[in-house]
């Protein structure tokens, strides 16, 4: 599996996730430049939740948050800023969801994140 598809398979664990707790999917995958994109675009109530989703399949070289950098946060930001004003979106949030795979499936949702 390469970096894509094993990303893919994060992303449609955390859009189960998101469905069973009644999120709506949006889109996915929104690119706004080389530096950002979009994983997980939902909507929960009358609000729209922008979603970064970080997989791995171990905490042993770090757990998925830690892979959220500052510049990273700020490249999603960018694009949720832009997205926002294109569509006229007066509510929105950014959330993080890591996932870890093994040993067992760990899946850690961060609400309205800010760094």
């Amino acid at each position: 599996m390469n970096n894509r598809e094993f990303g893919n398979k994060g992303e449609d664990l955390a859009c189960e996730y998101l469905t069973k707790n009644g999120y709506t999917i949006v889109e996915r995958n929104v690119h706004f430049s080389k530096l950002c994109e979009i994983d997980i675009i939902a909507k929960f109530k009358d609000k729209f939740i922008f979603i970064e989703v970080k997989t791995r399949k171990t905490n042993n070289f770090g757990t998925p948050m830690e892979a959220i950098t500052k510049a990273k946060y700020n490249n999603i930001k960018t694009g949720v800023l832009s997205y926002i004003q294109e569509k006229n979106i007066k509510k929105y949030q950014i959330d993080v969801i890591g996932i870890t795979l093994y040993p067992s499936l760990k899946i850690e949702h961060l609400k309205n994140v800010s760094l």
